[in-house]
């Protein structure tokens, strides 16, 4: 088990016995022993082995080695691909939920109108010499002459939001 895993993840690396055995400072004939189950590391050669295959002591000792795909650059297009799907559906999700904000803001300033309306500035007939309806009375018009002038922009720029985002679809 041991001298398989050994020789698949030389060779999934790329090197060979020498070059090997040149990283760990040994003979060439020694990995050649390795492999073959001929012999085995001792410990402390069985950590430095680990390092310069870059793979876990646990993977060599028995663990199932992973397969390697002889065509990286398939393999690499395929994850490229599978991030890209990702990006896109993020994307997707987030025009979306800007999309329906934006329907939510024109419901919300329209129904804000339609309120007002209905109201008809009910503070113009109190009696302003109370002072808790003189407050509440000019905030209660502070934010109708607000909201009246700022609205139309607001509800314009959301209307226009959607029509572009639409469009981008």
């Amino acid at each position: 088990m041991l001298s398989e895993n050994i020789k698949a993840r030389r060779k999934s690396k790329g090197l060979s016995q020498q070059e090997l055995a040149i990283k760990l400072n040994v003979v060439r004939q020694t990995v050649s022993k390795w492999e073959q189950g001929l012999s085995v590391p001792d410990a402390a050669m069985l950590i430095s082995l680990s390092e310069a295959l870059e793979t876990p002591v646990s993977v060599l000792l028995g663990e199932a080695v992973p397969e390697t795909r002889a065509d990286g650059l398939s393999a690499i297009c395929e994850k490229l691909e599978l991030i890209n799907l990702q990006l896109a559906r993020r994307r997707d999700a987030g025009r979306k939920a800007l999309r329906w904000l934006l329907i939510a803001v024109c419901a919300a300033v329209v129904l804000v109108f339609l309120v007002l309306l209905a109201l008809d500035s009910p503070y113009l007939g109190w009696d302003w010499s109370d002072p808790e309806l003189a407050i509440v009375g000019t905030a209660y018009h502070g934010f109708e002459w607000a909201f009246v002038r700022v609205a139309p922009f607001v509800l314009a720029g959301a209307a226009a939001g959607i029509v572009l985002l639409r469009r981008r679809d």
